[in-house]
């Protein structure tokens, strides 16, 4: 196999050739390492390597399972993957070593990939986009100077840069859809409870963080949600398993859809020109497929919701600091958690149990009213987010308020911190760029970003569509459906297109 042979198969096919013996697990990864050697300097999206560990697992034994020998990268956050590093982003867990694998894990495993290693996030996700202090930022294989979007900006960013037909990610607030958006990808959030949500401290952002995969092909995603579906032991959201394989269910077309849309930002207050086209020409495609398509949207209170949003992710943030250092031993040293998240856990000790119990409660109320605007064949559809792809240091903190946070981060006070506002500022642009994606966290739906438009200067822009709670088999269906009338599968950034610069 050549290596633009090997960049032109999804998941599917490669574990096909695989199985059928035209070529080994070996020769498969050595092209994914040499992609990685080649591509990598450019993007910094993997920033851990397990391919040796990989290379002597298939010289062992002839891996099997629906994904056998195929190269895959586990995202450097939630899931563990035992005896490497989950740094989350932080210096502050440097040199520390799962000592197990997480339950996800084993069902990944279990599917045959070869684990090559793990890709770059922003300091435990809480960024849209992925410049992390302690790996650096990692770039948009389709303009390098702009983000793959966050957190799992590595896992898109590699997929997209054909490093790997598949990675590993996570979606607390739209962590999937984003960069899936921004790389030009197939990204599904499914269902809370869909797959195994557990951690050593229970259940990321309480439920609303899931794991899944970046795909450039849907029926890459189909397939590994078959094989890693179902609860954890003991996991506390169950949800009805579904009726037939994904991969069968992607064979058909669904049945007529009622699908609401809105370019409105729910929490933001602009959207660029290129996402309103996005939508539009969405629009014109499921209607010629024969999809009813009405203008309407489900009403949020942008204040409650993001205040609420943002008070829980505090508090969530605080917790898992502080159990981090019980597990480290230790505290966190001075400069070891970049500035905003120094401030956000001292933020979190000025949030009272009553604050954190009364954000839980408001979002419980947006969550039922979100998820129970939709009926039976019934979706909802919007762009994926407020604007291409930005520049690198565009999301973030900006330079005046770096310096702020260093100052409030060294005065040590949660009240100062809450009295400045600036953790709110800095909230309010993030969810500038991100004004739809954190409603179905909340709600629990199972949500899709769609790579359908790409803007005048060559940008991808996704389109996002959610389904009821449980229904991903419609939302696949459907997406498949798109691709199959509109393929992106390859459309390749000319960034990384031959592991050179961009020109």
């Amino acid at each position: 196999m050549t290596h633009d042979e090997y960049v032109q198969l999804d998941a599917v096919a490669l574990a096909a050739l695989h199985d059928s013996g035209e070529v080994t697990a070996r020769e498969i990864a050595e092209l994914a390492v040499e992609r990685i050697e080649r591509v990598n300097p450019l993007i910094n999206a993997v920033v851990h390597r397990m391919d040796g560990e990989a290379m002597a697992a298939v010289a062992r034994t002839r891996p099997e399972g629906v994904f056998a020998g195929v190269p895959f990268l586990a995202k450097d956050l939630m899931s563990n993957y035992a005896g490497h590093p989950t740094s989350q982003g932080s210096r502050f867990l440097k040199g520390t070593v799962a000592e197990s694998d997480t339950e996800l894990a084993r069902r990944v495993r279990a599917t045959g990939v070869s684990v090559l290693g793990k890709t770059n996030v922003p300091e435990f996700g809480l960024l849209p986009c992925t410049e992390p202090l302690r790996w650096g930022p990692c770039r948009n294989p389709w303009d390098l100077d702009r983000t793959p979007g966050g957190s799992s900006g590595g896992a898109a960013a590699a997929v997209a840069a054909g490093i790997v037909p598949i990675a590993g990610a996570g979606d607390g607030a739209g962590s999937i859809r984003i960069p899936a958006s921004c790389c030009g990808l197939f990204g599904l959030k499914p269902t809370r409870g869909r797959v195994p949500a557990r951690s050593r401290w229970g259940a990321s952002w309480r439920g609303a963080a899931i794991e899944h995969v970046l795909t450039r092909s849907v029926r890459d995603s189909a397939a590994m949600l078959d094989a890693t579906h179902g609860p954890d032991r003991g996991a506390r959201y169950r949800i009805q398993r579904p009726k037939r394989p994904y991969l069968r269910e992607i064979e058909r077309d669904p049945k007529r859809l009622r699908i609401y849309w809105t370019t409105e930002p729910t929490l933001g207050d602009t959207v660029h020109p290129e996402c309103v086209e996005a939508v539009a020409r969405a629009r014109a495609l499921l209607e010629e497929l024969g999809h009813e398509v009405v203008e309407e949207w489900p009403q949020v209170d942008r204040t409650s919701f993001g205040m609420a949003f943002m008070r829980v992710v505090i508090g969530e943030l605080g917790a898992e600091v502080a159990q981090l250092a019980e597990w480290v031993g230790r505290r966190p040293r001075r400069g070891e958690l970049e500035p905003l998240t120094r401030c956000l856990t001292l933020l979190a000790s000025a949030v009272s149990a009553r604050e954190y119990a009364d954000s839980l409660r408001a979002l419980d109320r947006h969550g039922y009213e979100i998820a129970g605007f939709l009926g039976p064949s019934e979706l909802l559809l919007g762009p994926s987010v407020a604007s291409p792809p930005p520049r690198i240091g565009a999301l973030g903190p900006q330079r005046a308020e770096r310096l702020l946070l260093q100052v409030l981060g060294t005065i040590g006070s949660g009240r100062l911190v809450q009295r400045t506002g600036l953790i709110e500022r800095i909230a309010e642009s993030a969810f500038d760029f991100t004004p739809w994606s954190p409603l179905f966290n909340v709600s629990g739906q199972p949500a899709m970003s769609v790579p359908l438009h790409w803007s005048a200067e060559g940008l991808p822009v996704g389109v996002q569509l959610a389904a009821p709670v449980g229904d991903e088999a419609t939302l696949l269906r459907l997406a498949a459906q798109l691709e199959r009338t509109r393929p992106w599968f390859n459309r390749i950034p000319l960034a990384t297109a031959s592991g050179g610069t961009s020109g």
